[in-house]
């Protein structure tokens, strides 16, 4: 069925069913292409996203902004069928704003509407979790961050409380006890608290809380220019530079009308799939160590350090810090460069494939891998899990495949999949797809013509919006984007996908035993940072 026959058939569905759904027309979203905006009665939220869902949209990330002179508060909800994306608008009053929940229809929107209570104030009807998230202790349960009455700095107390009256959920029962982990952790890795309740060994209950290292992000963005905006996206989670920087200027590129050269869209297609396999290649050794096979870890590490290497070398910093810009890329190509990197991807390829026989013939390993940390087709779906996490339970969507943007329109994307929905199967898929970026690398040389690197900037007008979505090493990244007067940015929201696949973990760890904790948790790789804007 085609886009358009889908959206006709929905929207008369919801006409049936009394849902007013109004077609917002915004040329940026045009612009972007697969994107349409809708907007409908705040009374009709709930039920929309009940027919969404009975029509097999995915959701996929919410926000609000509050936008002077237009209205106390937009509420957005994204959605996804078939590589179509319906943003999804309502407004609601100052006065104790309230919305029903969409939690209860999609487990996936659970946090982020807990993220939007915390930053806005505004309140979930019906959501079955209302524990403050994002706030832990730092401001008053009064004040709400972003809001435009709330000053950059707040108002900081000179000692911030300890956050020691979260009510975790508990457990009782003969021989049931808890286990506290973090925030702190032994290892080097960026804070987070998790609460297992366990029976021996088996656990039974595991409960995530995160935001220790909230930034302020979606504040300090508030009146930037498209070029610091750009910078601050690359840092939302500092080992998904490309990724976010790309989304947040593909967004800013839609909003103000600029089209890329097609030399920098075939650059940033090169960054991003450097960024991808350097994660991966780590992401593989560091599961590999959490179940003591050291030497397969120490090879990894080697590659990826061969590997960000080069990129300091052609492309100026090892993670391509700052490399996209607003309307291109920073940093071109050379020819001389161009076949050094040819030659790294064959070195490569033969390398990692005899890492990978080790790593296949370890029957050690394999009793570790295999049926460990199981989350089912079901659970994946529910809860919206993307990339490895996501196309290892069966999952197949990835932006470059399904909502293909420059230079992904150009050449044919293999999706890596996996069905067992296992520790093992988020190593292959990893595996896979690293394979598939080194083809996509080499595609993206052979395309390369002369060319500009960066289009002039045009100045949007106040009010401009737009939508950016990229397929990041961990996933699909949604960044939205309203401009102010003066070329000044006055929202950006960045979803990162580990705001969708955090939750997983609290599943596919269920029944497994708490030693297996470490590698469950190392084959989601969530980002702290980019779930705690």
């Amino acid at each position: 069925m085609s886009d358009t026959n889908w959206t006709n058939e929905f929207l008369a569905l919801l006409g049936i069913a009394g849902i007013t759904v109004e077609p917002i027309h915004v040329p940026s979203m045009v612009q972007g292409g697969q994107k349409i905006l809708w907007q409908v009665d705040s009374d009709d939220w709930q039920r929309f996203s009940q027919y969404a869902k009975a029509q097999g949209l995915r959701w996929v990330a919410g926000w609000a902004e509050q936008v002077p002179g237009k209205g106390p508060f937009f509420v957005n909800a994204c959605f996804e069928k078939q590589g179509l994306y319906i943003l999804l608008r309502t407004i609601i009053g100052e006065q104790k704003p309230q919305l029903l929940t969409q939690a209860n229809v999609y487990p996936a929107a659970n946090r982020s509407e807990r993220h939007t209570q915390d930053m806005f104030g505004i309140h979930f009807v019906g959501h079955e979790d209302n524990r403050r998230w994002t706030r832990h202790q730092a401001w008053d349960k009064h004040s709400h961050p972003l809001r435009k009455d709330f000053p950059v700095q707040g108002s900081p107390e000179t000692v911030t409380p300890p956050d020691m009256d979260y009510p975790f959920i508990k457990a009782h029962g003969a021989g049931v006890y808890e286990i506290p982990v973090g925030p702190v952790h032994a290892g080097i890795i960026e804070p987070g608290h998790f609460r297992f309740q366990a029976v021996g060994e088996l656990i039974l209950n595991l409960e995530e809380r995160l935001g220790y290292v909230h930034k302020g992000i979606e504040k300090i963005a508030e009146g930037r220019t498209p070029e610091s905006l750009a910078r601050l996206a690359g840092r939302v989670s500092g080992d998904t530079t490309v990724g976010h920087a790309w989304a947040a200027c593909m967004a800013m590129e839609q909003a103000a009308s600029v089209t890329i050269p097609p030399r920098a869209a075939l650059l940033r297609g090169i960054y991003a799939e450097r960024e991808r396999i350097a994660n991966h290649l780590g992401d593989m050794g560091a599961i590999c160590n959490d179940v003591a096979f050291t030497f397969a870890q120490m090879q990894f590490t080697r590659l990826r350090e061969v590997w960000l290497r080069t990129n300091a070398k052609v492309f100026g910093h090892r993670l391509l810090m700052d490399s996209i810009v607003p309307g291109g890329v920073a940093n071109d190509l050379t020819h001389e460069d161009s076949n050094s990197i040819r030659q790294e991807l064959a070195v490569l390829r033969k390398e990692l494939s005899e890492v990978v026989n080790a790593v296949d013939l370890n029957s050690s390993l394999e009793d570790r891998l295999y049926t460990a940390g199981f989350l089912s087709q079901e659970l994946a779906a529910a809860f919206g899990a993307l990339g490895y996490v996501g196309r290892a339970s069966g999952q197949h969507f990835d932006a470059r495949h399904d909502a293909a943007y420059p230079p992904y329109d150009q050449v044919k994307v293999k999706v890596a999949t996996e069905n067992q929905g296992d520790i093992a199967s988020r190593f292959w898929v990893r595996h896979k797809e690293i394979n598939a970026s080194l083809k996509l690398i080499e595609h993206f040389l052979q395309q390369l013509e002369p060319g500009d690197i960066v289009s002039p900037w045009q100045t949007p007008k106040s009010g401009s919006e737009g939508l950016g979505i990229v397929e990041g090493w961990r996933g699909e990244i949604v960044t939205f984007v309203r401009f102010d007067d003066h070329n000044q940015i006055a929202r950006f929201y960045p979803r990162d996908p580990s705001q969708l696949n955090w939750p997983t973990l609290e599943k596919l760890v269920l029944n497994n035993i708490v030693p297996d904790f470490p590698v469950c948790n190392k084959s989601v790789n969530g980002s702290y940072s980019g779930n705690d804007l």
